[in-house]
């Protein structure tokens, strides 16, 4: 599977307001390659490596490659968004 046809995979099957009901059909990867994470993220790839190596971002090695769990993702966002709001305003 390319990485392009990943993201139109992931992002077909979100749930949004014009998407209700994504096809039950259609499963996102649970594996993302680091190129595709940062995607998902909206950061750059390279920010996406120093935040897994930084043990920031949790990944799993397979073979000679990394992959990184979406849930893995979710708890980033659900970190940083927690710290965003319990710092003050500046």
């Amino acid at each position: 599977m390319g990485s392009h046809r990943a993201s139109v995979y992931m992002t077909a099957t979100a749930r949004t307001p014009a998407n209700p009901s994504p096809s039950p059909d259609i499963v996102p990867p649970i594996l993302l390659t680091p190129e595709q994470a940062a995607r998902v993220l909206g950061l750059g790839r390279t920010t996406v490596y120093a935040l897994m190596r930084d043990g920031e971002l949790r990944s799993v090695r397979l073979g000679r490659s990394r992959r990184i769990p979406y849930a893995s993702l979710v708890e980033f966002v659900e970190r940083i968004t927690t710290l965003a709001i319990d710092e003050p305003a500046s």
